[in-house]
This record gives structure tokens, C-alpha cells and sequence, in this order.
């Protein structure tokens, strides 16, 4: 196995199990998460929405079942955890720790994808020597 193909499948693996924590805590532990979302400024109406996502897209970038869906879905979860970013920068409660290194396993895997996968993704330039 290349070093990309570890890079890859480890950046993925983390990113997506990260997501899958949040999705199931936004489930289980609800009055928290609305508390929370409260106090970052965030209507809680987006927690089922949040919920949906965090689920959906580790499970379409893991499937792969269209590229261009996978590349959707890391676009999606870019956004996210930039707004999750700012959000808790601004509230300045130390919650933006985390979220850097969900970007850092985010761009890995993204960067990294055309190394593990069979049909390539149009949209990742070619970087850091990453080859299949």
C-alpha cells in the first residue's frame, strides 16, 4: 500500500467516524445540542438537519458511488466545519480546536482520494507527490 493509499484511508476513516460520533450525539444527548447551539447563536432547527448530513455524507464519500456526489459531500462538509469554525471562534469557548483538525483530516482525504480510488476525481489537483 502507497503512502497515499494510508494517508487516504486513515484521513477518511477518522473523518468519517468524527462524524458519525457528532450525528450520534446530536441523537442521543438532544437538550445538550440545542443548549449548545443556543449558545453559539444557531437556530436548533438545523440539529436534524445536521443530523441528516452527518450522517449521509461519510456514507457517500465511503460508498463512492458517484464521484461527483463525493465531491459534494466534502464540499458540504467543508462548509460546515468552516461555519463551525467561525462559530465557536467567535464565542471564543475553545470548541475550534476540534474542528481544525476535522479540516486537516478533511483536506487529507480529499487531497488524497485519487491515490486510493479507481475512477479519479476531476476536482483535486495534484499535490504533495500523491501517486496511485
Amino acid at each position: 500500500m502507497t503512502k497515499g493509499k494510508i494517508v487516504y484511508w486513515v484521513s477518511t476513516v477518522l473523518l468519517c467516524l468524527a462524524y458519525a460520533m457528532g450525528a450520534f450525539i446530536y441523537l442521543t444527548q438532544r437538550p445538550m445540542v440545542e443548549e449548545g447551539f443556543g449558545f453559539l447563536g444557531y437556530p436548533t432547527y438545523l440539529i436534524t438537519v445536521l443530523i441528516v448530513a452527518k450522517i449521509a455524507a461519510p456514507i457517500v464519500i465511503l460508498t463512492r458511488f458517484s464521484v461527483r456526489l463525493s465531491d459534494l459531500a466534502y464540499a458540504g462538509i467543508l462548509y460546515h466545519l468552516l461555519l463551525a469554525f467561525s462559530a465557536h471562534l467567535n464565542v471564543g469557548d475553545g470548541g475550534f480546536v476540534p474542528v481544525l483538525v476535522a479540516l486537516a483530516l478533511l483536506a487529507a482525504s480529499f487531497l488524497s482520494q485519487n491515490t486510493a480510488r479507481k475512477i479519479p476525481s476531476p476536482n483535486v489537483p495534484s499535490v504533495f507527490g500523491l501517486t496511485a
